[in-house]
């Protein structure tokens, strides 16, 4: 449950987002359909053609859950730099905030569960996307929504935290360019993570954003390794959250204590 304080936190930002909200759905299921358009109908039936399956699926199965993994991420990570910095720096309604009784520890849990939020919604467009291409082949696709906003969280906590830790924002393009994207590509987006060297496998384990895809992809596909690997990566994800949520909440009580 949610202190009264982050629930007033979550109602600001859903008030703001009832002034957006068209836009965002229009935008965050078109995007889909371009991405998976071009990747899945476009690339895909040349890579089905010397491969026959990608991991056992045709190209447009297999990097569905990928890019809902990825596009996920990379939406969680950019909503907790530049709005974060805004929020204690360049509007500075977060001091605003903490000059009523909500505590920052409760600005920082409000924000993370408007995220969480955000993100559900972002990437049940993106099953229904990849839905209506032909990218789902399991009722079970429903549960990559979950799976896709564990994997955001896991980095939209140390971005809020890095943020709030800032006076400018120039390190944030490079940190989306430089770890996320990256990450994106390394992570079982595009190819199995099996054709990477095998020191290189090792830290993909490491990734957040890898056992973020393996649940989206035994999710929208049907097929899990084991229930133990499915339990093996949600708790991965909520160590790296927890973890991660403790740093951030010191991030936000140095910055906006009283």
């Amino acid at each position: 449950m949610l202190a009264s304080g982050s629930v007033r936190v979550f109602e600001r930002q859903l008030r703001v987002y009832r002034k957006l909200w068209r836009a965002s759905v229009i935008s965050h299921f078109a995007m889909p359909l371009l991405f998976l358009g071009a990747m899945g109908l476009g690339l895909g039936p040349i890579v089905d053609a010397r491969t026959s399956t990608v991991g056992g699926v045709d190209y447009l199965t297999f990097i569905a859950p990928g890019l809902l993994a990825f596009m996920v991420t990379q939406s969680a990570a950019a909503e907790s730099l530049w709005p974060v910095m805004a929020g204690h720096k360049w509007l500075g309604f977060y001091h605003g905030t903490v000059a009523t009784p909500i505590e920052a520890t409760e600005v920082f849990s409000g924000y993370m569960a408007w995220l969480a939020a955000y993100t559900a919604l972002i990437a049940a467009l993106f099953v229904a996307a990849a839905a209506v291409l032909g990218g789902v082949t399991s009722l079970f696709a429903v549960l990559a929504v979950p799976a896709a906003v564990l994997g955001a969280l896991c980095f939209a906590c140390p971005c809020a935290g890095f943020a709030m830790s800032r006076e400018n924002d120039f390190a944030f393009g490079a940190l989306l360019r430089l770890v996320v994207m990256p990450l994106a590509m390394f992570s079982g987006s595009f190819f199995p993570v099996s054709q990477l060297p095998a020191w290189l496998r090792t830290g993909v384990l490491l990734s957040p954003l890898y056992h973020s895809i393996e649940l989206c992809r035994a999710a929208m596909t049907g097929h899990a390794r084991s229930a133990a690997a499915v339990a093996a990566h949600v708790a991965f994800l909520v160590v790296v959250i927890v973890g991660t949520s403790v740093l951030a909440r010191r991030s936000f009580r140095r910055r906006l204590a009283r």
